[in-house]
């Protein structure tokens, strides 16, 4: 598709959405199992043969939307986004999750009520106040909305990725809300199911899940935030043993004045097997009830104003040694874990903000008259509308393939597609929302509507859980790392062109045919979609290749001194997120196609404007 054609499916898909107002019918998501290892080209009759293993392979618990998978999960063969830097991809991720009618009702079943419950929340006024009424706190504790994701068997709901992110999507309507539950079961009590022994979970969950208690992760300090080495609360193990005397201070913890239990990561002294004395990071199970914890005055912040952000200060206070969490000096690699694993539902979150929004700018710009015609008429208004469509679009489609993933494959590590998801979902929804309240005029700006207050919440989503500018560094040496540890070898070779003649030279036939030596085949994404999106499979394919070719070059050029090159690494882990969005969008348009899904035309359309957009931006039309 020639770039000028963009503009022509920018006024298209924008005045498809200002008639048709409901976004959600623009973009209806089939949410997110996977009916995997589909054939070629969408053969649905052996895709529904294939169903009804999926199906058998899942134990399902009544019609809550609950799903408990079988220990017998599969394992991913290969990583998506670190494959990406050898230009490779596993062609099977291009076939997009599906779910049953009979899952999607029990996910709707979960949803229907909380949709009903957040519609009569007055946002408004918890903004004004900087606070949630302890009826509305109640009303989420009612709803089992503390522990979506903790098991059965202490009292949670146990929902899959999948469900929990559809739940997300509901919940972040009010950003304020979210952030509350966010902190106390994202990241607040994650380590006690990620790491915590069965009696910890026996004592702790229970009362978490049941919102009887409420939890908070304390990691950032005065003089460390992004570099959480350099932490400075300090535990030193009492002299009978049984205690660990924890001080120090940490800032700016969500739930800061209302939690009970709290995960704090602070540096202590342990022994290495050669008898030295080091200092490592050790996570503790820390009750409010263990005396000697302080909460500062919440914090008066911009926007996600009704949450509760606040210093929390530790003087002497008593830790059992049996609340240590996981292991006494991994308290690191526990902490990046449980960041890594929660950030993948910001892309569902930030798609259910957009579509209440996209919904209320839609109905003004098809009543507001200038000049003698709608608002909705003119190209640059439709041209906003169509790029925030295409933004919603992928990040549902980024989160809910990621949730797929999760959910049906075992313990995957899903670290740099969360990351990416936290990237583009958290600009999209800042670009998104100043585009809205752009259309909206001067009644956007003031407090009257909700464009302003939305403006002020999303802007946080950049800064917390890892700033983009760190996360951009880390998918980008992670792919580096990845590639590097998989072709060490040729890599060495390439530093060293004089003594390895051959290598240098099968580099350059390689290069004249457009491929790269550490890539043996160009992924043949075309055969797994429809005829109809096989060209952007095959440029996809060739973006593929373009990225390991870039790898190619870079480490044999820098080495690992390639972490001082910040730039570089930047523009490495932009074209990587953006492989990802076009991998999803790509997969769900073409399964959309495929089985005949209402306004498939229009996410095909939408996949052709965000493609090509994109390829626009590296300059590759």
């Amino acid at each position: 598709m020639p770039l000028h054609n963009t503009q022509m499916l920018s006024g298209n898909i924008g005045c498809y959405i200002c008639k048709h107002l409901n976004y959600q019918s623009v973009a209806k998501l089939s949410y997110s199992r996977l009916r995997h290892l589909v054939p070629k080209r969408c053969m649905s009759s052996q895709a529904e043969d294939f169903s009804s293993e999926v199906e058998t392979s899942l134990q399902k618990a009544d019609t809550s939307g609950k799903y408990v998978a079988k220990k017998s999960l599969p394992k991913l063969k290969e990583p998506i986004v670190k494959n990406f830097f050898l230009g490779k991809l596993e062609r099977s991720m291009l076939v997009y999750p599906e779910l049953t009618k009979e899952e999607l009702d029990q996910v709707n079943s979960v949803v229907a009520p909380i949709e009903k419950l957040f519609s009569e929340i007055d946002s408004k006024s918890i903004d004004a106040n900087a606070k949630i009424p302890e009826d509305v706190l109640q009303q989420l504790k009612d709803f089992g909305l503390f522990g979506l994701q903790i098991p059965e068997q202490y009292g949670g709901l146990n929902l899959s990725s999948t469900a929990y992110a559809r739940v997300t999507e509901v919940m972040s309507t009010d950003g304020s809300i979210a952030v509350t539950l966010a902190a106390h079961q994202s990241i607040g009590l994650k380590g006690i199911l990620i790491a915590g022994t069965e009696i910890q979970k026996e004592k702790y969950l229970p009362k978490l899940a049941s919102g009887e208690n409420i939890a908070a992760f304390c990691l950032t300090e005065p003089s460390s935030g992004s570099d959480v080495a350099s932490i400075k609360t300090r535990a030193t193990l009492s002299e009978d043993g049984k205690y660990w005397i924890l001080n120090g201070s940490k800032i700016w913890i969500s739930n800061g004045s209302i939690a009970d239990v709290f995960t704090v990561f602070a540096k202590t002294e342990i022994k290495t097997s050669e008898g030295e004395t080091q200092e490592k990071i050790t996570a503790f199970i820390v009750e409010r009830a263990f005396g000697g914890i302080t909460s500062g005055k919440p914090e008066d912040k911009l926007g996600i104003r009704g949450s509760n952000t606040c210093e929390v200060h530790f003087d002497n206070t008593r830790v059992p040694t049996e609340n240590v969490l996981g292991e006494v000096g991994n308290g690191f690699k526990l902490a990046m874990h449980i960041l890594n694993s929660g950030r993948f539902s910001m892309g569902s979150g930030g798609a259910g903000v957009l579509k209440k929004l996209i919904n209320l700018t839609a109905q003004h710009a098809i009543t507001r008259s200038q000049f003698g015609e709608k608002l909705s008429s003119f190209g640059l208004i439709k041209e906003k509308f169509a790029k925030m469509a295409i933004s919603v679009y992928a990040m549902e489609s980024m989160s809910y393939l990621t949730a797929h993933i999760m959910d049906d494959y075992l313990d995957p590590d899903m670290s740099i597609e969360s990351a990416v998801i936290k990237i583009f979902s958290s600009e999209s929804c800042w670009n998104c929302v100043s585009e809205c309240l752009q259309i909206m005029g001067g009644a956007g700006y003031t407090k009257d509507l909700p464009h302003e207050r939305y403006l002020r919440d999303s802007r946080i989503m950049q800064i917390f859980e890892g700033t983009n500018e760190i996360l951009r560094l880390f998918v980008a040496l992670q792919g580096l790392q990845f590639a590097g540890r998989s072709m060490k070898d040729t890599f060495l070779k390439l530093r060293d062109p004089h003594q390895n003649p051959l290598l240098m030279f099968k580099k350059r036939f390689r290069r004249s045919m457009g491929k790269a030596i550490i890539a043996s085949t160009e992924p043949d994404l075309f055969e797994e979609v429809h005829l109809e999106l096989e060209k952007e499979a095959r440029i996809l394919s060739s973006c593929l290749v373009s990225l390991g070719m870039a790898v190619e070059d870079i480490l044999p050029l820098y080495g690992n001194k390639v972490v001082n090159e910040q730039m570089k690494l930047r523009r490495l882990a932009d074209i990587a997120i953006d492989l990802y969005a076009m991998l999803a969008c790509i997969g769900r348009a073409s399964r959309s196609y495929c089985i005949g899904l209402k306004n498939s035309d229009h996410e095909v359309s939408m996949f052709y404007y965000f493609f090509y957009y994109f390829l626009s931006i590296y300059c590759l039309l």
